[in-house]
């Protein structure tokens, strides 16, 4: 897998060429989670480009403290598929794969950084025309109580140290989802000046 920009193609350059920018109010209403997925591989410059919306994420401090592993392996693919009890199964017919991780004991945002880096990804896919998902990891486990961190850890080869939030399954999609209807947002959840 390669994670570097081509040598005649960065990924500012793919950006340039091949895409108008799309309007974010349309991205966010588009972005559906997707959990069945065509066959095709995600070509690198596709892959690159999400790893690079996940690096350019807003960290706390700035720290950028995040870890990201891209997995395109079938094997260890299907074996994190395994990874916890209920949720993670439909993993095995994604192409790809990326664990997002950090450092509890250095940065005590590493959960927040590593969530909105991962809805990065997550947004940038959809505007590539690809499906993703999030596997929530952090705090779940297997049916006997193992908990799925330590299972990904060692699929992985993950530092103890290193915690692991989620993975965030990508193909492309099997079929496309209705946009989210407008009329169903929940506005009476959002208050102003205080809530009432």
């Amino acid at each position: 897998m390669e994670h570097q920009p081509a040598p005649h193609q960065s990924g500012r350059t793919y950006i340039r060429q091949h895409h108008d920018m799309t309007d974010f109010k349309d991205l966010v209403q588009a972005r559906r989670s997707h959990r069945k997925f065509a066959p095709d591989e995600i070509d690198a410059t596709q892959l690159e480009l999400i790893l690079r919306a996940a690096l350019m994420s807003p960290t706390s401090k700035g720290q950028r403290a995040w870890q990201f592993i891209a997995i395109d392996d079938k094997a260890t693919i299907e074996k994190l598929a395994n990874c916890k009890e209920h949720g993670a199964s439909f993993l095995k017919d994604a192409p790809v794969a990326v664990a997002v991780c950090g450092m509890p004991s250095l940065n005590d945002c590493w959960v927040e950084d590593g969530s909105i880096a991962a809805i990065s990804m997550q947004y940038q896919a959809e505007e590539l025309g690809l499906g993703s998902c999030w596997i929530q990891v952090r705090g779940r486990s297997l049916a006997d109580g193992t908990p799925s961190e330590l299972v990904v850890r060692g699929i992985l080869g993950l530092p103890e140290e290193l915690g692991v939030l989620c993975i965030i399954a990508l193909g492309h999609k099997a079929a496309e989802r209705k946009l989210q209807d407008e009329t169903k947002l929940k506005w009476e959840n959002v208050h102003i000046n205080g809530y009432r």
